[in-house]
Formats: structure tokens, C-alpha cells, sequence
């Protein structure tokens, strides 16, 4: 991001900290809902980006454009019925971003049909705004398929765990805590090592690609 212009890096960052914080309240709002206080008793129940800021994701988000928040605390002791609420709690963060996305379509979509549209996106104001609505589609789309795969520490390998028969759980589980994260991070950064663009860029390029040939055809 060093090589941005200060309005493409505040473009971005505001999308960032909205999407990070929805993924997490969701997830904090769901455990709520199915027996545990723990994420409302830390103060994590909440929109406010600043109760769900990590400080070495919040660095890396200026650093290079894509960061983390800290995850919500769960006691899954407390969930009831065990495994349906440890699948919707942990499904419902990915859920939450891929909501975003569409909702910030919807009303993109609406607003070029109001008078005078076109022109004020043309203003400075507008082209701020529309990179803010479009990067937030973007970005959550990102984190909606990112979040999914089934690869510790994402909410995909708590989905896929409690889909395995018992018996298999705690072997994926060694395998996704001695494993899980150095393949997450082979998938993101060996293509950008290789000269390409990895996963989150791959995924990035793409997705703006489509939301704006979706909203102007």
C-alpha cells in the first residue's frame, strides 16, 4: 500500500475494518444465540472495528493492504446443540461477508438508476464513494471464499471437522494444527514467489472484474 495515494488507501481501509468487523460480530452474535456470553462479556458482541482490531493484523493491513481482526473467544462447552451451532457459528462470519457483498451491490445498483447518478460518480466525492462500495463488494467476496477453505486457522476446517464422522476428528484436527496454516500460506504466497498473483489477488482482479461488468450491463 506505500505506493498508493492517501484516498485509494483510506478507499481501502474502510472496507477492510467494515468487512473484518461484520465477519467477527457475526460470529460472536451466533455463539451468543446458541448458549455462549463469552464473545458479549470481552466486549466483542459489537460493529465497532475497534473492539476487534489484532495489532499485527491491523499492521499488515497498512503494510500491505490485507489484514486480519483477532478472533472471537468461544466456549464451545456452552453451545447447544453442540455440533449444528459450532457449524453455524463458525459458517456465519463467511455468511456475513458474502450478505455484505450482495447488499453493497443492491444498493450500488439502485443509485445509478437515481437522476443525476452517473454524473456524480463522475465528481471527485463519487469516485471515492464507488471505489469504497466497490472494493467493500470485492473484498467481502474475498474473505467470504478465503474463510471457507478448509484449512486451519479459516472457518472452513471448524465446518469441515464437524461434518467428519467422530472417530476422524481429533486425527484432522493434529493434522490441520501441524499442517493447516504452512499450506494456507503456500496457497497464498508461493504463485506471488513464482511471479504470479496468488490467491488473494487472483481472487481480487477477478472479483472487481465481475461486480463491475455485473453493475454497468
Amino acid at each position: 500500500m506505500f505506493n498508493m495515494d492517501p484516498q485509494l488507501m483510506i478507499a481501502t481501509a474502510i472496507p477492510l475494518l467494515m468487512s473484518l468487523s461484520v465477519h467477527e460480530f457475526a460470529h460472536a452474535r451466533t455463539a451468543l444465540a446458541f448458549g455462549d456470553p463469552t464473545a458479549k462479556m470481552m466486549g466483542r458482541c459489537t460493529l465497532n472495528p475497534l473492539a476487534h482490531l489484532d495489532p499485527i493484523g491491523t499492521i499488515a493491513l497498512l503494510v500491505v493492504g490485507f489484514g486480519w481482526a483477532k478472533p472471537v473467544p468461544v466456549n464451545y462447552g456452552n453451545l447447544y446443540p453442540p455440533r449444528q451451532a459450532k457449524i453455524l457459528v463458525s459458517i456465519m462470519g463467511p455468511a456475513s461477508n458474502f450478505a455484505l457483498a450482495v447488499a453493497m451491490g443492491l444498493l450500488l445498483k439502485t443509485a445509478l438508476y437515481l437522476p443525476g447518478a452517473y454524473a456524480f460518480f463522475e465528481t471527485d466525492r463519487g469516485v471515492f464513494l464507488f471505489r469504497v462500495i466497490r472494493y467493500t463488494m470485492a473484498i467481502n467476496v474475498i474473505l467470504c471464499v478465503l474463510n471457507m477453505l478448509p484449512l486451519f486457522p479459516l472457518d472452513g476446517h471448524h465446518i469441515l471437522r464437524e461434518l467428519l464422522p467422530v472417530e476422524m476428528q481429533v486425527p484432522f484436527m493434529h493434522f490441520q494444527v501441524r499442517y493447516g496454516q504452512m499450506l494456507l500460506m503456500a496457497i497464498i504466497f508461493v504463485p506471488m514467489l513464482m511471479g504470479g498473483m496468488g490467491l488473494i489477488g487472483f481472487l481480487g482482479s477477478n472479483v472487481l472484474n465481475w461486480i463491475t461488468s455485473s453493475i454497468f450491463h
